[in-house]
């Protein structure tokens, strides 16, 4: 299967606008470097829609490192290449110039409200992150209009702030998959391709930890900060550099650790290993 490749946003907008009238649009926004885990979002909304198109852009926006921001991997023919074999009908990609033509600059893109979702955790260790994916995400549901896009678990509190950017505009209905894991339990992300092999066996600790902790809920654990001591104690280790091991209600999500006990719960971590920035969650109270 060929897939149509634009790097004009106006052009795909022309196509999106097409597609809409023919059917059901699927959209799945990617920062490329694709792996089997963008693919299960492919394969997915390829399922339920009538048409498919995918976005490839690393956005400044939501970089707060520059550092992270020029090391991160690029090959759009690869992507799209990759894209084409799996049900994917558009492919788009861009500048920051083309996607905010009526700005004079990154500098003077006025960053959108990522909403109540955005409060600690990432918030806090991240600066600016999620309001750079609120902006350039409301930008991309404008100029795509799908009748619904696709995201990862992984980054669940990216979740909460694309529903908001969702219910703001009225548009799209937004369906969050579940998070496509390695053999070794590791959360795949375009980053994993930084990793030393002994650093990916350092980065499994991520996903020990959080399932230690859905163990402890298993055996009758309710209180947030014990929670938050178990997940804590199983990530810790040599390499293993933690930014955070955190417990929330992912249904009244709150900035600092919630009163317990805890009806539901999501175990959230973030680490670096071999100087690569991690995060990966799990939902404890999933049965």
């Amino acid at each position: 299967m060929t897939s149509v490749r634009f790097e004009d946003p106006e052009l795909a907008a022309r196509w999106c606008a097409k597609a809409r009238a023919a059917g059901s649009l699927a959209f799945v926004p990617t920062m490329g470097a694709l792996h089997a885990g963008h693919l299960s979002l492919v394969h997915a909304a390829a399922a339920e829609n009538d048409q498919l198109c995918v976005s490839v852009f690393v956005n400044p926006l939501q970089f707060d490192d520059p550092r992270d921001l020029e090391r991160y991997p690029r090959d759009f023919d690869a992507d799209a290449a990759l894209l084409a074999e799996h049900g994917c009908a558009m492919v788009f990609t861009g500048t920051l110039e083309r996607f905010f033509p009526e700005t004079e600059g990154a500098n003077t893109i006025v960053l959108r409200d990522p909403g109540p979702g955005a409060r600690g955790l990432e918030g806090d260790h991240r600066p600016g992150h999620l309001a750079g994916v609120a902006t350039i995400v409301a930008r991309l549901f404008e100029l795509v209009q799908p009748t619904r896009a696709y995201f990862g678990e992984k980054d669940f509190q990216q979740t909460l702030v694309v529903r908001h950017v969702a219910a703001r505009l009225g548009y799209p209905e937004v369906r969050v998959c579940p998070t496509s894991r390695e053999p070794e339990g590791l959360a795949r992300s375009s980053r994993n391709a930084l990793l030393s092999e002994a650093g990916r066996g350092r980065a499994a600790r991520l996903s020990r930890a959080l399932f230690e902790a859905r163990v402890a809920w298993q055996s009758g654990v309710r209180e947030p900060g014990e929670l938050e001591a178990v997940l804590l104690a199983a990530l810790l280790a040599p390499g293993v550099d933690v930014e955070y091991a955190a417990v929330r209600d992912p249904e009244r999500w709150t900035a600092a650790l919630p009163a317990g006990p805890l009806e539901r719960a999501r175990a959230l971590v973030a680490a670096r290993v071999d100087g690569v920035r991690l995060i990966d969650n799990l939902l404890l109270s999933d049965p």
